[in-house]
């Protein structure tokens, strides 16, 4: 619980857009009662060009509420491309923030081997951590940069040992089953130039198992439950359009199966005969009650029941946008689903380019937020109308 949100925080990415600007931090007011509802007050600019602000992360852990000693009162904004990690100061003056601290990337390549920052999460240690796609080549490598959550001075790797993940991209961790489960999308130069399906043909504090979920499966966001007992969660796997759950066995490892499927639509004028929905992100209530995830290709937004965590029944669905509305250049086939294809998504007599990408979930589940940029060299291939 706590009270309703009354502003947030969206990172704007200017990187493909034919803009030699910088991407910029947005303050939108989400107060039903504020004159400016609905409105951007406040644009922070970053001072580099070429960044690509992906995730975005807090300093400090909802674990520790109730703790006077701790605020929120920092962003952390790793940069995809740059490999720049931005701390922001949101707790001066919430509505117009500033730039409090920039982590350079010869400072991660030297001090972590590590480049292409993606998702930050603040530990209850009082550190942030921060995942990383590969290495400052562009290599594949997975691994975790430590930030200590006061100064952002970097502190080195997470990981122990020499075993590591060949890739890198989301992950989320479960303290009283001391477990942190990551995931992977690809090597970072690959991912530069856009989507090429060829891609998935090639190629103590130690990584202890790898759970397969399936060729060209793609997994990318990962949740637990927010239960501290739970040991299962879900992860999204974008390529193959599905969810699965993954648990802890009886006999104390960990596995995974799928429990959500979206079929693939028959399409003509797409980049293939079959488009997938393309899962990108998924969410968790707080009271473990529902699972939403987007669809970014298929344009629609999907609410779970996961009361039974191993038979999800879909309960709500929305489409904001996406790739096969009417009076687009793509015709469906064949749709196990539906009847017809969707209408084009307006709000206040605009057409919304892209589809449904990152979503949030506010503190009561009673309103869902979504933004459709998903990677500037994909928004480019996928959605031109969406960087223009």
């Amino acid at each position: 619980e706590g009270p309703r949100e009354e502003i947030v925080y969206v990172p704007c990415i200017y990187r493909n857009t034919g803009r030699n600007k910088p991407d910029f931090l947005a303050t939108v007011d989400v107060d039903p009662k504020s004159p400016t509802y609905c409105q951007v007050i406040h644009r922070l600019p970053m001072p580099n060009v070429g960044d690509e602000l992906h995730h975005s992360g807090w300093n400090t852990c909802s674990s520790c509420f109730g703790d006077a000693a701790k605020r929120r009162n920092r962003l952390v904004l790793p940069s995809f491309i740059s490999g720049r990690i931005y701390v922001v100061d949101v707790g001066t003056d919430p509505r117009a923030p500033r730039l409090f601290k920039v982590v350079n990337p010869e400072d991660i390549f030297w001090k972590c081997n590590l480049g292409f920052p993606h998702t930050s999460h603040c530990l209850g240690s009082g550190e942030v951590m921060i995942s990383a796609l590969g290495d400052p080549a562009g290599g594949g490598k997975g691994g975790f940069i430590l930030l200590d959550g006061e100064t952002f001075e970097i502190k080195g790797n997470w990981e122990k040992g020499d075993k590591v993940p060949p890739m890198g991209y989301d992950f989320w961790y479960q303290p009283r089953h001391n477990v942190l489960i990551s995931t992977e999308w690809g090597i970072p130069r690959c991912l530069g130039y856009g989507f090429d399906p060829s891609d998935l043909k090639k190629g103590e504090k130690s990584i202890v198992e790898a759970i397969d979920v399936g060729e060209d499966a793609a997994p990318l966001e990962i949740r637990f439950l927010h239960n501290p007992a739970a040991a299962e969660g879900f992860v999204g796997c974008t390529i193959g359009s599905a969810v699965h759950r993954f648990y802890k066995t009886q006999q104390g490892d960990w596995a995974a199966e799928k429990v959500i499927q979206v079929p693939s639509k028959q399409v003509e004028g797409w980049l293939l005969p079959d488009m997938p929905g393309f899962i990108t992100d998924i969410l968790i209530s707080l009271d473990d009650r529902f699972l939403y995830f987007s669809n970014w290709l298929h344009g629609d937004i999907r609410q779970y029941d996961i009361s039974n965590t191993r038979k999800p029944r879909l309960v709500g669905q929305v489409f904001v946008g996406g790739s096969i509305t009417k009076g687009g250049p793509v015709t469906v086939c064949r749709d196990e689903e539906l009847q017809s294809q969707p209408e084009p998504f307006f709000i206040k007599g605009k057409k919304v380019p892209g589809g449904p990408q990152m979503i949030q979930l506010s503190l009561d589940g009673k309103r869902l937020y979504v933004t459709t940029s998903l990677y500037s060299a994909w928004d480019r291939q996928f959605y031109p109308d969406l960087v223009r």
